[in-house]
């Protein structure tokens, strides 16, 4: 088994109940529709790829090579940029910060670390 991808995961997986509950209970009074359904989607595909992270560390038992361990990295650097900015630009826009300059372009650089995530996975089973 990857260890830190076992690790990473459970720590996402927990940060994303968390956060998800913040939100839920804390946050939704303040935000409207909108943002709430950003911050939703934050956490939806934070929680998947926590999910992928636990899977990959699994994974990693039958098969041992260097595509585990980019896939590692992408999941996690796709959860922090894509779920991360998601989060917050949810909060600058409920907070009435506008222009958001740079945050945006954050969130379509995590989906593509996203999609190298599941693509090294996919490379590290053919390459078994």
């Amino acid at each position: 088994m990857y260890k830190p991808a076992l690790i990473l995961g459970f720590i996402f997986a927990a940060l994303g109940v968390i956060i998800g509950a913040f939100a839920a209970h804390g946050l939704k009074p303040m935000m409207e529709l909108s943002q709430q359904q950003t911050f939703e989607t934050g956490v939806r595909y934070h929680m998947y790829h926590s999910f992928a992270l636990i899977i990959v560390g699994l994974l990693s038992a039958h098969i041992s090579n260097n595509n585990i361990n980019l896939a590692t990295l992408f999941f996690t650097l796709g959860i922090i940029c894509f779920s991360g900015s998601l989060y917050a630009l949810s909060i600058m826009q409920m907070n009435g910060l506008v222009g958001l300059k740079g945050v945006g372009i954050i969130t379509p650089i995590g989906g593509l670390f996203f999609i190298l995530g599941w693509v090294f996975s996919l490379l590290a089973v053919i390459k078994k």
